[in-house]
């Protein structure tokens, strides 16, 4: 459903012929049909319009996954990701954030006039958790999957994910096991909240030092432990996969827009096990994710906002809960590692220049 908030608001449907498309990846076999038009919206939000979330509460049709996808020139992975969901989900909502590539034009050309695809256009690029915000309000689903571009979905990966929503009705979130390429365990699949004090831990790493003192030196990463055999509650997982409870979305609100890129997922974990809710990880549900694939082109932008969320992250949820001392030591401790990455990248960035020059 189309918010009536949306001042000028353009629809532009067209039908198309249908498409047989087979993808030349692990999903080889995955085959797309068209029959009724694809639906584009144009977007006409800016940061100054006010919140709101009535599609949230006023619509919803029962068992059906909205997938949502926030894109910004993920031109090289998101048909990839389309191709791997289309089959597993009711619907398929991208929120572009005024992509300059030529990621909205594939999707059209690979798609034409699916019926399942809706592609809503914002005319500046409003960050992650903006988008995700949008998506959900133009999404009709009684599951919010929230992905990242650059994710590819198993088979029956959302049923996995959908089953364990429907046998336990306290869990808000549920999320994957996310690999990378080579079929490896990617960190932040599965996670604690990194405090402070566990991110001081990790900083200098005292986690090794668990295994004397397990409490003290936990490490918020779990992807170095086992892999469970069934579903198992944590306290986060990773914003590129997640799927929702609506009426969990409807109890917490909508995801926090101070956040511009990174941090936004846990701090809605936050608010969801504020509120009572569960959330699980679903080792059965395996999402190949290519981490950072649409991030490898600004590092220093992306690492900026990185940081910028880690500050708002604790100054939300730790600061009435650490002395004030320890939470300055902590600002230092986030810039500091913000210059020596910024610097990295800055100095990798100049010998590739200086390669390009030489050769």
């Amino acid at each position: 459903m189309i918010s009536d908030q949306y001042d000028d608001l353009v629809v532009d449907l067209r039908i198309a012929p249908c498409l047989h498309f087979k993808f030349r990846s692990v999903f080889s076999g995955i085959s797309v049909r068209n029959e009724v038009p694809m639906r584009t919206v144009q977007d006409g939000r800016s940061r100054a319009l006010p919140r709101y979330s009535s599609s949230l509460e006023t619509w919803s049709m029962s068992d059906t996954v909205s997938l949502i996808i926030v894109n910004y020139n993920a031109c090289e992975c998101i048909v990839a990701c389309v191709s791997s969901a289309l089959c597993q989900v009711d619907e398929v909502i991208v929120v572009d954030n005024a992509s300059s590539d030529d990621s909205l034009a594939q999707l059209e050309a690979v798609f034409p006039g699916d019926p399942k695809l809706k592609i809503v256009r914002n005319r500046a690029n409003l960050g992650f958790a903006a988008a995700c915000n949008i998506g959900a309000e133009h999404s009709t689903g009684r599951y919010l999957f929230f992905l990242n571009p650059d994710c590819v979905l198993t088979p029956d990966s959302v049923k996995h994910l959908v089953q364990v929503l429907d046998d336990y009705p306290d869990v808000g979130m549920v999320g994957g096991l996310l690999v990378n390429p080579d079929g490896t365990e990617q960190a932040g699949g599965r996670r604690a909240i990194p405090t402070p004090w566990r991110s001081f831990v990790r900083a200098f790493g005292l986690s090794r030092l668990a295994d004397r003192w397990p409490r003290l030196f936990f490490d918020f990463h779990l992807h170095k432990q086992p892999l469970p055999t069934h579903s198992i509650k944590v306290e986060a997982i990773s914003g590129a996969c997640m799927l929702v409870r609506r009426t969990a979305m409807q109890d917490v609100g909508r995801w926090d827009e101070g956040y511009f890129l990174h941090c936004e997922d846990l701090d809605f974990s936050m608010a969801l096990r504020g509120k009572g809710w569960k959330i699980m990880f679903v080792p059965d549900a395996r999402i190949v994710h290519d981490k950072g694939g649409c991030s490898r082109s600004r590092p220093i932008f992306v690492e900026w906002h990185k940081h910028r969320g880690m500050m708002r992250f604790y100054r939300k949820f730790f600061q009435h809960q650490y002395p004030g001392p320890l939470m300055w030591l902590v600002a230092v401790g986030i810039w500091l590692r913000f210059g020596v990455v910024a610097s990295y990248h800055s100095a990798l960035l100049t010998l590739r220049h200086l390669g390009i020059q030489r050769g």
